[in-house]
Formats: structure tokens, C-alpha cells, sequence
């Protein structure tokens, strides 16, 4: 009789999953992932090649409590004698994550070479009784994978596609376990069938949601709908591709964007809506929309601000939501762009179940001028390769385009991008509320003395610490300081209180650094920004007149150049904005954008735009998957974070206090917490006014250096708020 090889038992150990039945279920599943690329059949070599190495008497060991044994270089090595290097990639790191390709030379098995020496030299367990019940086949790749007279453009589409066939794999196997230790039937094929039925219904809603709009009463929600009708049309009748949606602040941009998912994905048969976003604040408010109009179900929010529980007494939503946050098998995704791009560079399961779900999707890239320009070539090569051969329809959306064509064309050369917003209604004075002033070089006395005589004002500054220099110069009831300094609760806090004394009419004067310009709805009747870059110059315009209620002429966008200089992150961006300004009377005309990130791209040169040199280890051809999500931080930053214990944050600390250590725990723990960089908290911890828990967790001790108008005291430098 022949001997079974199991690969998995329930945790009552009642039942028992064959390695074949394991390997049939998730090459199943790999195959139905893979499809809609064209790689069917390695997705299928891939999955039933996985867990080969199971077929060992070692494996059999560690099912009883044994030792941990290498169960995946079997199946890669396997792989790799078909000439299969696309599986076997994958294969070898389904459990511990895409390895580097490595040299011949390689004796460790930390690379794909080093697994194959190991193989070869015979330091495997014997696995040979696979062969009794699996036959592995040499099979075909797509036809963009094959070897073609592209140079670099080889490799960089064969890595690409080898990350997409690992996220098949992972997901699958996933899948078929999770579905056996739980008892269940495996559906998830069935409901991919059902994906683009689901997607479809969902305009209905939205034409609900709209159907008060028309016929529009107002001058601007004519453009507004003109704006709508115009991507409804463009989501029908223009081919899947590249799109541009350049829309002024004000004009509609969210529904917009949405109403041209909806009806893209409808016409031409796609899967999911994603929306890439760089600010969670930005992802709040663009969630709770998508939910009042699409349904709560619908909509997937998935960022490092919010948790689905998976516990005992969590609804069957929430349990959906917390699956579908590791694979994005929603109809709907709003996510970040650090988790997008860094699943999309990174090389453990965990972070790449999702990556095969993009495949025929609708992605919305929001304020797309923020893409950081150190990953700028890594960040426009991934979009292409999606749209190129994943069947991926994007679209940059913003309020200030930038200027990304020469790139797009060096990646994607055979598609041009088409914009979705009528040429009119960019342009349209409408759209024009407000007028920029420049009043050269200021005191921060000077500048307080301006924002004492005015009653409702908003100051944005450059750093954390010129917003507390200059906030100490504000007289009077009603006024506000802003920063990172302040933890996200009490920011929040601030924020209401203000929203409701501009609304009010009350004396309301406001000091901020950037974290106010994207995202943050708050409407004053003027502006002052600090010397940056034109996009940052431009958003914190979004603040001045946002309703468009006053005439432009009285609201009053004024750039001022700070008695001190400006710190080194800005001073390119600054100057290739002081050379668009020189050019452009109009700072919000479209050339005038344009002509400032060309200015930006050429100032900051071309090495920069791929800083880590992502593209060139992979133009290379060594395929250096691990080292490359190892670098690929699309935030860099050596700040470290400093938990506050005031309102529900002394609770969360005295919980971490008595050992208590959680994901939901530490993400509550973040609404209470302040980014410091290292210096500053050596400052902290050696004055005592900081108590380690460990060598990762710091909690301020003196919390008189927290004060309710300004957040932390210290000597501070400078941040944006960007987060993950």
C-alpha cells in the first residue's frame, strides 16, 4: 500500500489534507489568478510544484512537532530542470519571500543560486516519491516574456511578471490552506467569475447619488456636471490605457474620477476600482464618500490608520474586510501609495498576496504630483508594466498635473496619455478663486504683525520649528498652531475647533506646516504660504476661498520668504518654482505646472529619479528581489516615535505598560504618538523626560514639555505629513 504524505492537520487533528490534495487545490487556484495575464499554465506548474518537498519523511516529522525542514528548494529546483525560472522564483519563496537571484558561486541557500547549489549537491531530504502522484511539465510563458530585442526592458518585464506570479502562488496556497483549516469549501474562483457582475451594479448607485445634480442650478456645478459627463463619456468610448484627469480644486474631482472607474470598468470588463492616495487623511474623507455612495460593503479602507478585527465577536463585514485587506478581493480598494508601491517592489508573501488582484483594474492615482522623485522611475515603470501587459486602465488625477510624459513614453511608448477633463472647464475663471501675491523677504515679527490685523487667516511654514517661532507672535483669542508636534487625535481636536470657528465667523489664525495642504477642508479667506515648491504653493491655495464664496480679487494667496533659510529638502523645489513664476503671472495656468516640474526634474537630474538605483539591479539581470524591498521605502525617514500618555493615550501606554503587545493595540497607540527624530529623543531620554519600555517603545514621561497649544516642546526640524 502506498504511504500517504500529508501536508497539513487541523488544529484538532481530526482531519488531514494530502500533500496532492494541497498541491491540486492551490495549482487550481494559481492557474484562475494567472489567467488574465496569460500564464494559466505556469501559475498551475507553480502550484503543484510548491510543496513538493513535503513528500519527505523530515516534513512528516514536522507535522508531528519535528524540526523546521526546507520544503520549498525541492519544488524550485524542480522548477529550474524544466527551465521554469519564472515559477521557480516563486516557488522558493512562498513561505520566506522572493529571494535574490544570486551567482554560481552562491554555497547558502539564502539566494535562488544558493538553493540550486544545495540541490544539486544532494543536501536535500529525498523527495522522489512526488513522482508517484505529480507529473511536472515544461510549459509555455506569455509572449511579453519572451526573450525580444529590448534590452533592459527584458529583465524589467520578466521581474515584474515574476512578482505576479508569486502573488498567484502565495495567494493560492494561502487560500487552500486557510479553506481546509476552517473547514470549508474553496470558492474563491467562483467569486472571481462574480467579480465583474458585482462591479457592474455599482453605477447605479452612483447615478442615484448624482441624479440631484442635474439640471445643475449654479455656473459651477454646470462645470461640475460638465466635468462628470465628460468621464462618464471617456469611460465608454475611450480605449483602456493611460488617462490624465486634470481637474481645478473644486471642480469634482472625487465623483469624477469614480464615475469614470464605474463606467470604464463596465464597458470593457474589469475587475476592481483602486484608489491610490499619499495622505491617510485624504483616504478618510475619500472612503467615507465612496461609502455613501457605493455601500458600505463595497468599499475596502486599508491603510496603517485602520484595523478589522478577526476575534470572536467581530460581524462577518468586518471578517470579510480583515481577508480582504491581505489579498484586495473587493470591489473597491482606497489604500496609500506606500502600501501600493511598496507591495508592488516588496518580496514577502504578506505583501504580495494582492499584487495578482490589480490585474484587470481600474487605478486611480491621486494627487499624482506627490510621487516621490527618488522613486519616481520605479514608481512610473510599475504603472506601465500594469497597463502594458496586466490589463490595467490608470489615471493621474490631480489639480496639478506633472510633467511625467517623457517618462511614460520611455516606459510605455506604444500608449499616450489622454486627459478626461474638457480643455474648457480646466481653464474656466470659475475655477480661479483666488490671486497670488509676493511680498518678498519677512521677519517672523514682522509676518505676526500681518496675521494680528487679519481675522481669519492661515500661515503654512516649512518646518515644525518655524511654525512655533512664528505662532508665538499670535495675539489674542482664536489662535491655532498645527504640526506634527501634536499627535493625530489632538490634531484632530484642533482641527474641528477650528472648522467651526471659520464657520462661525469667529477670529480664527492658523499657523501650520504642510500637513494642512492635501486633504485637510478648511476654507479662509487668506493664505500665506512660505517659499516651496509650486505643487506644495498651489495646494495650500486649495485652502484660501474653497467654497468660492468671496471674489478672487479679495482672496489673497501671499508667498513670503522666511528670515531663515529654508531647509535643504526645499531649496530645489523652491528655485525651480521661483523660475515658473518668473515666467507665469498666473501661477495655477497649466504651463506655468508644467514648466515647474520639468524645472524640478531637470534641477534634481536624472539619477535622482531612481535614488536607489531600483530599476538598475533588476536591468542587470540578477533579479535582486530581497535586497530591493529591503530599499524600497517610499518614505525615508530615521524618525522614531514617541507615545504620548494624555486622554485614551494614558490608558494604551499603561497597557503596553503591563507587557500588552498587539496590532490593534499599537494602531490606537498612533493616533497618540509624535514622530522625533534621533537626536531629539537622546536629548529627551538623557534629560529623563522619557521612559523606554523596551529598545523600540518610548513614552514621554514630562508631560509638561506637552502643552494643549503646540504639542511637544522641542528643538524641532522639519516634516511633512506624509504616512504609511
Amino acid at each position: 500500500m502506498q504511504k500517504k504524505y500529508f501536508a497539513h492537520i487541523s488544529e484538532d487533528g481530526k482531519r488531514e489534507q494530502t500533500v496532492f490534495e494541497h498541491l491540486k487545490g492551490t495549482a487550481e487556484l494559481a492557474a484562475g489568478f494567472a489567467e488574465p495575464f496569460g500564464a494559466k499554465e505556469l501559475g498551475y506548474l507553480a502550484g503543484m510544484a510548491h510543496d513538493i518537498g513535503k513528500y519527505t519523511d523530515g516534513f512528516q516529522r514536522r507535522l508531528a512537532g519535528g524540526p523546521k525542514v526546507d520544503h520549498a528548494t525541492a519544488g524550485a529546483w524542480e522548477c529550474q530542470k524544466l527551465g521554469q525560472f519564472h515559477a521557480a522564483f516563486g516557488v522558493a519563496g512562498h513561505h520566506g519571500g522572493l529571494p535574490d537571484g544570486g551567482g554560481r558561486g552562491d554555497a547558502e541557500a539564502s539566494t535562488l543560486m544558493g538553493r540550486f547549489q544545495k540541490a544539486q549537491s544532494g543536501r536535500l531530504d529525498s523527495y522522489e516519491e512526488f513522482q508517484k502522484e505529480v507529473t511536472l511539465k515544461k510549459v509555455c510563458w506569455p509572449s511579453f516574456c519572451e526573450t525580444k530585442d529590448r534590452g533592459s526592458f527584458y529583465t524589467l518585464t520578466q521581474a515584474f511578471f515574476i512578482r505576479m506570479l508569486y502573488s498567484c502562488l502565495v495567494d493560492a496556497d494561502f487560500l487552500d490552506t486557510a479553506c481546509f483549516m476552517r473547514g470549508e469549501e474553496q470558492t474563491a474562483l467562483k467569486e472571481a467569475k462574480q467579480e465583474k457582475e458585482r462591479l457592474a451594479t455599482l453605477e447605479e448607485r452612483l447615478k442615484e447619488y448624482c441624479a440631484n445634480w442635474f439640471p445643475p442650478k449654479t455656473e459651477l456645478n454646470q462645470l461640475r456636471c460638465e466635468i462628470l459627463e465628460a468621464c462618464l463619456t471617456g469611460g465608454r468610448k475611450k480605449e483602456p490605457g493611460l488617462f490624465t484627469l486634470t481637474v481645478p480644486t473644486g471642480g469634482g474631482k472625487t465623483v469624477a474620477s469614480l464615475a469614470f472607474a464605474l463606467r470604464h470598468a463596465k464597458t470593457y470588463g474589469k475587475r476592481r476600482i483602486v484608489y491610490v492616495i499619499p495622505y491617510t487623511s485624504i483616504i478618510e474623507q475619500t472612503a467615507e464618500v465612496f461609502r455613501g455612495i457605493l455601500g458600505e460593503e463595497n468599499v475596502l479602507e486599508h491603510h496603517s490608520g485602520i484595523l478589522y478585527e478577526l476575534g470572536e465577536e467581530a460581524s462577518e463585514e468586518n471578517i470579510q474586510k480583515a481577508r480582504a485587506t491581505e489579498n484586495w478581493d473587493m470591489p473597491v480598494i482606497v489604500t496609500t501609495a506606500v502600501q501600493f508601491f511598496e507591495s508592488l517592489y516588496g518580496n514577502r508573501p504578506s505583501a504580495c498576496r494582492k499584487l495578482h488582484n490589480l490585474t484587470e483594474s481600474v487605478i486611480i492615482f491621486d494627487e499624482a504630483q506627490m510621487l516621490p522623485i527618488p522613486y519616481l522611475k520605479p514608481c512610473v515603470h510599475a504603472i506601465a508594466e500594469l497597463i502594458a501587459h496586466y490589463g490595467v486602465s490608470a489615471v493621474l488625477c490631480t489639480a496639478t498635473q506633472p510633467a511625467l510624459t517623457s517618462l511614460f513614453q520611455t516606459y510605455l511608448p506604444d500608449k499616450k496619455a489622454r486627459e478626461l477633463c474638457p480643455a474648457g472647464c480646466r481653464t474656466d475663471s470659475l475655477f480661479r478663486r483666488v490671486t497670488f501675491q509676493k511680498i518678498g523677504k519677512q521677519s517672523w515679527a514682522e509676518m505676526g504683525e500681518r496675521l494680528n490685523q487679519q481675522e481669519q487667516v492661515l500661515c503654512i511654514v516649512n518646518s515644525r520649528k518655524n511654525a512655533d517661532t512664528l505662532f508665538r507672535y499670535l495675539q489674542g483669542e482664536g489662535s491655532f498652531h498645527l504640526s506634527t508636534l501634536m499627535y493625530p487625535e489632538h490634531r484632530r481636536r484642533i482641527l474641528k475647533e477650528i472648522r467651526e470657528r471659520l464657520k462661525e465667523g469667529k477670529t480664527c489664525k492658523v499657523v501650520a506646516t504642510s500637513l494642512i495642504e492635501a486633504g485637510v477642508d478648511v476654507d479662509f479667506p487668506a493664505v500665506y504660504r512660505e517659499e516651496a515648491g509650486l505643487d506644495s504653493i498651489l495646494q495650500a491655495a486649495g485652502r484660501c476661498n474653497r467654497e468660492g464664496k468671496r471674489p478672487a480679487k479679495e482672496s489673497i494667496v501671499t508667498i513670503f520668504q522666511a528670515e531663515t533659510a529654508p531647509p535643504p529638502m526645499f531649496r530645489i523645489s523652491i528655485g525651480a518654482a521661483k523660475i515658473a513664476m518668473e515666467l507665469y503671472e498666473d501661477l495655477a495656468e497649466e504651463g506655468a505646472i508644467q514648466a515647474y516640474f520639468r524645472e524640478l526634474l531637470e534641477l534634481k537630474g536624472e539619477e535622482e529619479q531612481d535614488k536607489k538605483g531600483i530599476l538598475k539591479g533588476f536591468e542587470r539581470g540578477t533579479f535582486p528581489f530581497k535586497s530591493t524591498a529591503e530599499q524600497f521605502h517610499l518614505i525615508e525617514t530615521d524618525a522614531k516615535t514617541l507615545y504620548i500618555p494624555r486622554g485614551e493615550g494614558k490608558k494604551l501606554v499603561e497597557r503596553l505598560s503591563y507587557g500588552e503587545r498587539s496590532k490593534k493595540l499599537f494602531r490606537e497607540l498612533g493616533q497618540y504618538s509624535v514622530s522625533v527624530y534621533p537626536q531629539h529623543l537622546k536629548a529627551l531620554c538623557e534629560a529623563g523626560d522619557v521612559m523606554p519600555l523596551d529598545q523600540e517603545i518610548m513614552v514621554l514621561t514630562n508631560l509638561n514639555l506637552y502643552t494643549e497649544k503646540t504639542g511637544l516642546s522641542l528643538e524641532a526640524d522639519f516634516g511633512k505629513a506624509l504616512f504609511v
